[in-house]
């Protein structure tokens, strides 16, 4: 037998995973692409012409390392949201920066609560640091926030993950009860605060930013209603410093170049980020009313997708997605229990709404046959 360098400990018990089997893997599988691309929560609508101009611009200089320190980003970020430079710090996406938030505040053994059925990555990333989740289950298809108060309470936990809109059912709760959620956490107690679909959502849901309080971190992206998910890009707002912190552990050239400009300008673009919201906000009408016409109940979403039961349970569901993927329409589905019952249809074109629209009562026909 060979022998090979010994991983860690750690890492020799995580499985070779990765939380979400991508729609170009998915293609691979299947020998040919999706019609319809509307699982991943990204922006069918694209970045704006301002934004695909700058990019073009922008080509000729890759061969440049981009600027470690985001310093032109992170200005128009703090002056767009009102805060000081120092309250803000950019990551290769919500992704990424969760992953620097657990490795700066949990240790092997730690125990990290989030509700059961939230974002998968999130895990993925505890499970890599050695942290040991504590879960809870989600209430009336809401993240459930009195059991994430008891449970960190309970377990001392030094983090919480609580997303407002939530993914990936689509509900959400008011600023008022947000805030009731900060102030009932311990203060040795980080809230990351995910809200990545905050621009799609009412603005009733998001609490004003306050960055005097060290044990919060707000996380916004790039990657969904500013249509820039490939570039990886996303923000953390906090107070400075805990902002601070995340220059011990990040990947100083991990914002590239591409990403920091183009974010630049989707941010200087804000009347084109309107008109997507509001073609975000018709689509989910419509998907909803597709849900409606077959039977079928669409849950309120303030985000950029509609999640929608089945009428059965997580087998049913499942045999649902299955259909609606051998029609070449690419969905996904939560898969903890409860949630299961449901299907998650991303808003898009119309003409891959389309698609979902005629394949839908197919789909649900060969699940039940």
């Amino acid at each position: 037998m060979t022998e090979h360098p010994l991983l860690t400990v750690l890492a020799q018990g995580l499985p070779a995973t990765v939380p979400f089997v991508g729609p170009e893997a998915q293609e691979r599988t299947r020998g040919k692409p999706f019609r319809a691309r509307i699982g991943a929560n990204e922006s069918g609508f694209g970045p704006s012409p301002s934004v695909q101009a700058a990019i073009a611009a922008a080509a000729a200089d890759m061969w440049k390392y981009c600027d470690p320190e985001s310093h032109d980003l992170k200005s128009a970020l703090a002056s767009h949201l009102g805060v000081a430079l120092g309250n803000v710090a950019v990551g290769e996406g919500i992704d990424g920066l969760l992953g620097l938030i657990v490795r700066l505040f949990v240790e092997p053994g730690r125990p990290v609560v989030t509700s059961l059925g939230a974002y998968p990555t999130f895990n993925y990333h505890v499970a890599g640091f050695g942290g040991r989740l504590v879960t809870v289950p989600y209430d009336q298809d809401r993240e459930p926030i009195d059991g994430l108060i008891e449970a960190a309470r309970r377990e001392n936990a030094p983090l919480v993950y609580f997303s407002n809109p939530d993914n990936p059912m689509g509900t959400w709760w008011e600023a008022d009860d947000v805030d009731r959620l900060i102030k009932s956490l311990p203060a040795t107690t980080m809230l990351i605060l995910d809200e990545a679909y905050g621009e799609t959502a009412p603005a009733s849901a998001l609490p004003p930013l306050d960055v005097g309080r060290p044990n919060v971190l707000r996380l916004r992206t790039f990657s969904k209603a500013y249509g820039l998910a490939g570039l990886r890009c996303g923000y953390a707002v906090g107070e400075q410093e805990t902002i601070r912190s995340f220059d011990k552990v990040r990947n100083h050239f991990g914002v590239n170049r591409m990403a920091q400009t183009a974010a630049l300008a989707a941010l200087a673009d804000q009347d084109y980020l309107r008109g997507v919201i509001e073609q975000v906000d018709a689509c989910r009408q419509r998907i909803a009313a597709i849900a409606s016409a077959n039977g079928l109940a669409a849950l309120p979403s303030a985000t950029n997708f509609v999640t929608f039961d089945c009428g059965g349970d997580g087998a049913f569901a499942h045999k649902v997605m299955q259909a609606l993927l051998a029609r070449d329409v690419f969905v996904r589905k939560p898969m903890a229990p409860v949630l299961d019952r449901c299907i998650r249809v991303s808003v898009g074109p119309a003409a891959e709404i389309d698609l979902f629209e005629q394949a839908l009562p197919e789909a649900l026909g060969e699940a039940r046959g």
